[in-house]
Order: structure tokens, then C-alpha cells, then sequence
């Protein structure tokens, strides 16, 4: 079985091994025809007309409607009559088959198809699906369960007690569905398993538990009532998925390839996950030569040889780059921005250009890992990685990565031995006898990753002084790295030590703290030369020694107060910045930071006296934003004519697609926004205006005809602009606590939600009152939500409340 395959072979035989497929490999690659995927240049791989990534990322689901239909028929099912009151409220339903057998892309794909295809039958009142793996914190895995059901960021409690009351307060009288995707216990008496359904038994009777395994013992430890074994895809579906990832969004005339494509496919044995990787290889190079050249080979009668074949056609900068995420641990979420400069500071990618970006290059190669399915998209912008893959890298790297999973339950510490010769480190929770005892011993470390603090947990400075003498070779420490989990609590005031400047070759320094801890910075910091990302989280900083951090690309904390920020010409990501009126810290800070993308929150715009000084900030140069803030503050104001200058001269970028304007008191709406004048952002999806003072009528807004979301609150006006209708791609118009608006105009058809709250009382009834006009112009729109104060109690209407 595949699932054992490295368990039984002795480290020498897989060494001759896989010397043995990486001599065949390199026999194979002397044909011209077969080098080409491999040795892509760092150009080709960032610029190259390949799918978009949008696409690679749709995991289709080939052959599978027979067991669809037989675990929704059991999904459906009911308990009728009175059950014992020691039973459960649910049941569990099991699957179990090989590692890459398709097991966690059916169990996505039965929990898409519940919210797609069957969201009328209302089925369940939540859905959450877990991964559970070999090994698992019940703390994590509530607190996913928790965000799963509220469709929200993680609950900020991690305490187990206090997790498990809030887990059964949300599934209290509900019928919900629990996926338990990879689950490796082998009995019910397992404690931790105990652990994890002690909250489960508050919900309705007609709950299910659904649990994929690779052992029959594991499917089996909930005491499903019926175990399914995983079938294999019979020949020709098997085909049409292997060509699917391999042909589809290319233009090649599908028959010439066909059959080549059958005879590669037969070599593959029917392993879902060998197809997928395999086709990623030959849609890069869709050249039928290459691909009779391939079916000639052998070594794609073994699934982890086709594994390891595909992992070879990759560019070696890429490879590189996906040996380094073996320093995480099985199926975890790997955020992109995260990896795209993990592997820039550690000297993995390549630039064929001056002028070409390094996070270009690295997005590239993650399309080009997506396209092949070593990466599996999880989410947006994240991914993880299939098992048999992590096997893979796993004998690939050897002690070169390392992880080191104590979990917060482990009692005593961590007892087990670190390689003396690992780079790369990976900590899951922050502990300090941990790193006093054994990590700072560690000479050769270039990454150390310290996942999470728990809430309770200070961080001293004397232990980051420790590693930072003792650990010199640093290019990446990361402390309190999860953005699942909450950033450093305990500490309420954080100072990064002096020594600071001895780790010379650090590029990525990240204490992730939270909006309540102060940090402060020594002047040791400007000796760090190469430094190109600082993460504080939602940290403050009122002092930030700028000088010299030339190569200073990533500054992320929450507030902050940069001198003469101008010159950081090499910044891309910023947060926030504040306008004052002292010197250093002017509008024009930001002429030359052409590079910035992402976000940028403008505060203290009341602080700009007129258009000149507001179009010093450039920021129509600035390509990248794609979100953009505005904010005016309640301190002494300009005139309204003085404002409405202003905001005229801060016309973003063509691609911005998300502004917000807060507290804007001009007379006028600038004719960038408009329509009076092209060069605006035309391709504007999202529009927040709050506590925006005008009187009459709202801004027209014909400047954006590609307007997704219109969000309007606190706004002084007496009614919106009566071309409403022409915004035909509008989806979301949300109506918040404007007491002046009494009507509403023509609306577009194109609207799906209409949310109403706090407003005007004439205007919250009519909505509500069949035949009014008001309620005419909404009568359309499939979803309305509103909200409103009845007799001092607080009213919601949402019919569409249940999942």
C-alpha cells in the first residue's frame, strides 16, 4: 500500500532509488524535447502565456456521481420515532482508501455540492470540514470548527474549556455535518478523538459525521454504520480527468493527443493524484512529440516514481522553492504572501531583469506548482500540500528542514533531538526551555519559525537576545508566525533587543504582536542592510529608525509615526500612513513610493491645505494599490470648497478596485469620480462613502460602471443619484444610518442583496410595505436584509438565515 511505501523501505534503498529514477530522468532530459519544462527561465516562468490560475485551481471531480449519490441519499437521511436518550444526535458515515486516492477532493466536493446543488432542500444549519491528520490539537481543530460555523475569523479564546462551551452554545439545536477529512486513530477509546466529539451530542437528531481515513480501523473509529471503500476510477473517466489537467485551457487539437494520453494514463494505475501531477507536467509542454517521448517510460508504472518524475520537470529555482515547505508540517495552510517572501529572503528566487519584481517571479512560480498540483489551492490565496508530496520532499531534503510539533497538551516539553546540521526550523508552539536548550545551539539555521504564543505566554526579550547572539546565520525569525492563531497577548510592551544587529544576514524579522502592545525599535536596526520585511501585526510603533533600510520592501504593524518615510523608495506594502503637520511627515512622503501595492489607509487628509499639495502625492503612479483609504478626522477643518480641492487631486490609480472614503466634508465630488474625466479607476468593484457630509444628492457614479459593491453610511444626503440603473453590474448596495434619505430611486436589476439598516423610519417601513414604491424598486432583489430599532428592541430580518 502506498501509505507505507516509505515505512518499509530502509533509507539506503530509497537512496538507490531514487538515484536509480534520477539517472533515468536525466537520460530522458538529453532529448531536447524533454528538457524544455525543466529549465524555464526565471523570465519564461513569470511572463509566459500560461492558464490562468483561477483555472488551475478548479479541482474537478471525475466519475464520482454513483458514491455522490449514495452518501447523499444517507446524508438525507433522518431517524424517524423516538431514539434512546444515550444515543447520539448523529451519525457517522465512513470512507477509507490509499493515500491519493481522491479521498479529500470527494469530501470537498460533497460539501460544495450541499451548498450548491442542494441549498433549497436546506439540508444542514452548518457545515464545517476539518482536516484532522496523523497528528492533531483538538484545541485547533474547535477553533476551525468555530470558524466554520460563524464564516468569520477565529474565535479569539484557545483555552479547551472555554472552546468546547463555545462550540456547543453554537451547535446547540442545530443539525449540522462534520467532514473529518484524514482521520488516523484507530479506535473510539482514543482520547484525544474523545476529546474532539464531547461538544457534538447538543445538536439535532439527523446530524451526520462524514470521515475519510486511509485504514479501514480509522474510517471505522467513530463506529460508522456503514464503511466505504474508496473505488477507482474505471478507465475512461480516468482518461477524461488525466486529459482535463493536462489539455484543458490550451488550443491543440485534442484527438492527435488522446491517444498518447491513454497509454500514459494506463502506466499510472488509476492514482488520482499521479494524473494530476503528471498532466500538470505534459500541459506545460503540449507537444505531441514530448508526450510519446513519456509514454516510453517505465518509471510512471510507480506512483511515487510518476511523483517524482514530475517533480523533476520543474525549474530547479522552483523545486528549490518546494523543498522549502517541507519545514511545514502535514497539511499545513501555506498563505501565499507568506511564501512568496520566505523564499525571496532566503536567496530562492530569480530575476532574469533589473527591473522585473521578485514577488512577480515567485507568484509565478506558484502558478506553475498550482498547475501541476503540488500545490493545492485551499481557500483564496492559500494552499496545501497532498501527503504523498510531503513523503516525497521529505526524503528529498532530509535534515535540511525540520519541524518540531509539540503541541500545547504535551506534557514536560518536547523530549526528542534536532539535527545539528538543519537550516531550516519549524516551531509549533513557543516555548522557552525549548529554545534556550536546544535551538540556540543550532549554528547553521538560516530560518527559524515559531508558529504560536499562546495567549498566556510573555515573550521576553533575554530569549530573543539569546538567539539573536547565538544564531548569526538567520535570514528569516518568525515569532508568533499563524495568522489562524492570536498574535502575542500577553506582552503589552515588546523591545526588540540591541543585538538585534549581530543576525546581519537577516532579511525577514516578524514578532507578531497584537493592537494593545507598544514596540520599540533600538537604533541597532539600520544595521541591518539586507532587511526587506518587518511584521510587528497590529503592534504600535512611535519611534522607527529608518535610516539606511534601503532594501525595506514589507513594513506591517498596526500604528506607526515614520520620519521622512519618502525615503524608503523600495517599499510595497504600507499599511497606513498618518499626515501631520510637522515636518517629515507630509503628504508628499509618498511622491516616490511608486512601488507600494496592495493597501494604503490615508489618515489625516484635514491636514492637506490644498490640490497641489495633495497631487504631490502621485498617487495615479502608483499602479499596484488595488485598495485604497481616504480618511478626514474631526480636527480643524478646511473650507468645503478647499476639501472638495483635495479629494480632486488624489485621483487613484486606473486598477484600484476597492476605496472607501471617510468623513469627506467638500462641496463637491471630484470629476474623477464622477465621470467628467478619464484616467480615474474605471475598473472600480467595490465603493465605501461614510460620514460623508453633503447636502442634496448623492454623487453620480457613472465614472464606475464595473461597481460589484455600494456601500453608503453616515451620509448627510437627502437621496442617491438618480442613475442608479445604469451601474449594471452592481450586486451588493448596503444603506447604513442615513436619517435623511426618504426614497429610493430606480435600482439596477442586476442587485442580489439589498441591506437597509438604521435608517430613515419612513424609509425602513415603505421597503417593508407591499405596493409602496420604495418596496416596487427593491421588489426585485432575491436577498433583503434590514435592520432596525422597534419599541427600543433591536429587529433583524434575514430570510435567508440558514445555511
Amino acid at each position: 500500500m502506498l501509505d507505507v511505501f516509505f515505512t518499509a523501505m530502509s533509507r539506503l534503498k530509497l537512496k538507490k532509488r531514487i538515484q536509480q529514477v534520477e539517472n533515468t530522468v536525466s537520460e530522458v532530459n538529453k532529448s531536447p524535447l524533454l528538457g524544455v519544462a525543466g529549465n524555464s527561465t526565471p523570465k519564461d516562468i513569470a511572463n509566459k502565456n500560461r492558464r490562468e490560475l483561477g483555472a488551475a485551481s478548479k479541482r474537478e471531480v471525475f466519475g464520482r456521481e454513483a458514491l455522490r449519490d449514495d452518501i447523499m441519499g444517507r446524508l438525507r437521511e433522518i431517524p424517524q420515532g423516538d431514539a434512546p436518550s444515550y444515543s447520539p444526535c448523529y451519525s457517522v458515515i465512513g470512507i477509507y482508501g490509499v493515500a491519493g486516492s481522491g479521498k479529500t477532493t470527494f469530501a470537498g466536493y460533497i460539501r460544495d455540492y450541499i451548498k450548491e446543488e442542494c441549498k433549497e432542500e436546506k439540508l444542514f444549519d452548518t457545515i464545517m470540514c476539518i482536516h484532522v491528520s496523523e497528528t492533531f490539537s483538538v484545541e485547533d481543530i474547535f477553533q476551525e470548527m468555530l470558524k466554520d460555523i460563524s464564516k468569520d475569523s477565529l474565535p479569539s479564546i484557545s483555552d479547551h474549556r472555554g472552546l468546547n462551551k463555545k462550540l456547543k452554545e453554537a451547535l446547540r439545536g442545530k443539525r449540522f455535518l462534520l467532514i473529518l477529512d484524514d482521520l488516523w486513530v484507530k479506535n473510539k477509546n482514543d482520547q484525544q478523538l474523545e476529546e474532539l466529539i464531547s461538544p457534538l451530542n447538543v445538536g439535532l437528531k439527523g446530524s451526520k459525521i462524514l470521515v475519510t481515513a486511509r485504514t479501514k480501523e480509522a474510517a471505522g473509529a467513530l463506529c460508522a454504520d456503514k464503511l466505504i471503500e474508496m473505488p477507482d476510477l474505471d478507465e475512461d473517466q480516468y482518461l477524461a480527468m488525466f486529459m482535463h489537467y493536462a489539455l484543458s485551457g490550451t488550443r491543440v487539437a485534442l484527438k492527435e493527443f488522446e491517444q498518447v494520453g491513454r497509454d500514459i494514463a494506463k502506466k499510472l494505475h488509476g492514482s488520482p493524484i499521479a494524473a494530476v501531477t503528471v498532466a500538470g507536467r505534459l500541459g506545460a509542454n503540449p507537444n505531441i512529440s514530448f508526450w510519446k517521448n513519456v509514454a516510453k517510460l517505465d518509471m510512471l508504472n510507480d506512483t511515487m516514481d510518476a511523483l517524482w518524475w514530475s517533480y523533476k520537470q520543474l525549474n530547479p529555482d522552483i523545486r528549490r522553492c518546494f523543498e522549502f515547505c517541507n519545514i511545514f508540517p502535514r497539511r499545513f495552510k501555506l498563505e501565499k504572501d507568506q511564501l512568496v517572501h520566505l523564499w525571496i529572503a532566503q536567496g530562492f528566487v530569480k530575476t532574469s531583469c533589473a527591473i522585473e519584481e521578485m514577488e512577480d517571479v515567485a507568484e509565478g512560480y506558484i502558478q506553475e506548482l498550482v498547475s501541476c498540483s503540488f500545490l493545492q489551492p485551499k481557500g483564496t490565496d492559500s494552499f496545501v500540500i497532498h501527503d504523498l508530496l510531503h513523503d516525497l520532499i521529505d526524503k528529498i531534503v532530509g535534515s535540511g528542514c525540520f519541524r518540531i510539533n509539540n503541541e500545547r497538551s504535551q506534557r514536560g516539553g518536547w523530549k526528542g533531538d534536532v539535527p545539528r546540521d538543519v537550516r531550516h526550523l519549524f516551531v509549533q508552539n513557543y516555548d522557552v526551555e525549548l529554545i534556550t536548550e536546544k535551538i540556540v545551539r543550532l549554528e547553521y539555521l538560516r530560518t527559524l519559525i515559531i508558529d504560536v504564543v499562546e495567549e498566556e505566554t510573555p515573550v521576553e526579550e533575554k530569549v530573543i537576545e539569546s538567539i539573536c547572539k547565538r544564531l548569526p546565520k538567520l535570514r528569516v525569525l518568525a515569532i508568533a508566525f499563524s495568522k489562524k492563531h492570536c498574535a502575542i497577548k500577553k506582552t503589552k510592551k515588546f523591545s526588540v533587543p540591541k543585538s538585534i544587529a549581530q543576525l546581519k544576514h537577516l532579511h525577514y524579522l516578524a514578532f507578531r504582536t497584537n493592537l494593545s502592545c507598544s514596540v520599540i525599535l533600538p537604533s541597532a536596526l539600520t544595521k541591518l542592510h539586507h532587511i526587506q520585511r518587518l511584521d510587528f501585526a497590529g503592534g504600535e510603533i512611535s519611534e522607527f529608525p529608518s535610516a539606511g533600510l534601503m532594501n525595506l520592501q514589507h513594513m506591517i504593524c498596526g500604528v506607526m509615526k515614520i520620519p521622512n518615510l519618502g525615503r524608503l523608495i523600495s517599499l510595497q506594502t504600507l499599511r497606513s500612513f498618518t499626515i501631520w503637520n510637522k515636518e517629515g511627515y507630509e503628504i508628499r512622503q509618498l511622491r516616490d513610493l511608486n512601488k507600494l501595492r496592495g493597501s494604503l489607509w490615508i489618515h489625516g487628509l484635514e491636514n492637506v491645505k490644498s490640490k497641489e499639495e495633495a497631487l504631490q502625492a502621485n498617487l495615479a503612479a502608483k499602479e499596484r494599490l488595488t485598495d485604497l483609504t481616504f480618511n478626514w478626522r474631526d480636527d480643524t477643518r478646511c473650507s468645503p470648497e478647499v476639501e472638495a480641492d483635495v479629494l480632486e487631486g488624489l485621483c487613484p490609480p486606473v486598477g484600484l478596485q476597492r476605496l472607501e472614503i471617510y468623513g469627506y466634508r467638500g462641496s463637491r465630488y471630484p470629476d474623477w469620480m464622477v465621470g467628467k474625466q478619464s484616467g480615474g479607476p474605471e475598473g472600480l468593484r467595490n465603493l465605501y462613502l461614510i460620514a460623508c457630509s453633503q447636502l442634496g444628492t448623492g454623487p453620480a457614479f457613472e465614472a464606475f460602471p464595473h461597481l460589484r459593491v455600494l456601500r453608503i453610511r453616515a451620509c448627510s444626503w437627502d437621496s442617491l443619484t438618480g442613475n442608479m440603473e445604469r451601474l449594471t453590474l452592481l450586486k451588493k448596495l448596503y444603506i447604513i444610518a442615513c436619517k435623511n434619505i426618504r426614497s429610493l430611486p430606480t435600482l439596477p436589476q442586476s442587485i442580489e442583496e439589498f441591506y437597509l439598516y438604521h435608517c430613515n423610519d419612513e424609509l425602513m417601513k415603505s421597503c417593508r410595505t407591499v405596493g409602496h414604491p420604495n418596496w416596487q424598486k427593491i421588489e426585485h432583489i432575491p436577498r433583503k436584509f434590514y435592520l432596525y430599532f422597534c419599541n427600543g428592541e433591536l429587529i433583524f430580518v434575514n430570510p435567508f438565515a440558514a445555511v
